[in-house]
């Protein structure tokens, strides 16, 4: 279950004369953006780390 569906079902128990459904959007849009740019800045530094030749030259399978 995705997001959107769950803002769906969120908007459909609203009743239609407020305007809460506006604002719980630009909330939900906002927690996304946030999100996506901590995602984001994530992949900036797995790419970073990855480009270093020596991480992960040497692996230990003697426990």
């Amino acid at each position: 279950m995705g997001i959107g569906s769950l803002a769906d079902i969120a908007l459909a128990q609203m009743p239609a004369t407020t305007s809460v459904p506006s604002d719980i959007s630009v909330a939900m849009l906002s927690k996304q953006l946030d999100l996506t740019q901590e995602m984001g800045a994530d992949m900036i530094k797995a790419m970073e780390n990855s480009v270093n030749p020596a991480v992960g030259g040497n692996i230990d399978v003697y426990a």
